[in-house]
């Protein structure tokens, strides 16, 4: 695992080195060593990711969801419990659904939509630890142009060629079969733009996967503005590229969610429950 992505930003003290920021262990975004130890990490991480959508307006009724995966059923996943806001989800709360659907732990139903997507996301993806969804307000409208971000900032550079767009909408996603049509559009990258729809964006680790979420929603946000206000100016690909080497890596979504989560933490500690 290459931390490169991190090192580059920083200025360590003279003769120190750039320090090790990503974790050792068994489990190397958490540096847990048991299966049961990352287990309560990655929920704990949930919930707190959880709580920061719903911080920034990414909740919306019943709709939205993130997932991850079960470290030693891995074929199972953890999810919010259907119609809990955002805002009071903890960790003690998610639910563990498998790939036929059944909710093997936890008392609430799990969002059909959350099964249909989620599940052939993971499915199709072994790699992903991973993914967030959300109606949020600038990713729906952005999606609603069918249209790939442009790198037009610095920020957005992060996902150059590393997103794609899925052209269909066929109404609510309630069956596994637009799932995986989701999850084929979505292919090897970091994010999907799902027309008419909104956003889902995936991650090693749930710390990238909801930083990528975060990332993307503003990069929309800030390309609906650019271009009401006139024609934005590309920025080149050999730097687009340079600055995707540094910001876009999975390294790099992990560290940036840390502070988010510090935070969070910090203001509503309960959600660790």
């Amino acid at each position: 695992m290459s931390e490169t992505a991190i090192t580059d930003m920083l200025m360590s003290p003279s003769g120190t080195g750039a320090p090790a920021l990503v974790p050792g262990g068994t489990y190397p975004w958490s540096g847990a060593a048991s299966a049961e130890e990352e287990r309560q990490h990655r929920k704990r991480r949930l919930a707190a990711a959880f709580r920061l959508f719903a911080k920034y307006g990414y909740d919306e009724g019943v709709a939205g969801h993130i997932t991850a995966r079960d470290p030693e059923k891995l074929d199972h996943f953890w999810v919010n419990p259907f119609a809990v806001p955002f805002a009071k989800v903890k960790a003690s709360d998610l639910l563990l659904v498998n790939h036929a659907g059944e909710v093997v732990e936890g008392e609430r139903p799990v969002n059909r939509a959350a099964f249909a997507i989620h599940s052939q996301v993971h499915r199709a993806r072994p790699d992903v630890i991973a993914a967030a969804h959300s109606h949020s307000l600038h990713g729906k409208a952005w999606s609603s142009l069918g249209r790939p971000l442009d790198p037009i900032t610095q920020d957005s550079c992060d996902f150059y060629q590393d997103h794609a767009v899925y052209a269909g909408f066929n109404g609510v996603v309630v069956d596994t079969g637009e799932g995986a049509n989701i999850a084929r559009a979505l292919g090897s990258t970091k994010a999907v733009i799902l027309r008419n729809h909104g956003l889902l964006t995936v991650g090693q680790s749930v710390d990238e996967a909801a930083w990528w979420f975060i990332r993307m929603e503003r990069c929309c946000q800030v390309q609906l503005m650019a271009e009401a206000a006139g024609s934005p100016v590309r920025i080149g690909d050999e730097a687009a590229r340079q600055v995707y080497a540094i910001q876009g890596t999975p390294a790099a979504g992990w560290f940036t969610f840390q502070p988010l989560y510090d935070m969070i933490v910090e203001e509503q500690p309960d959600l660790l429950d």
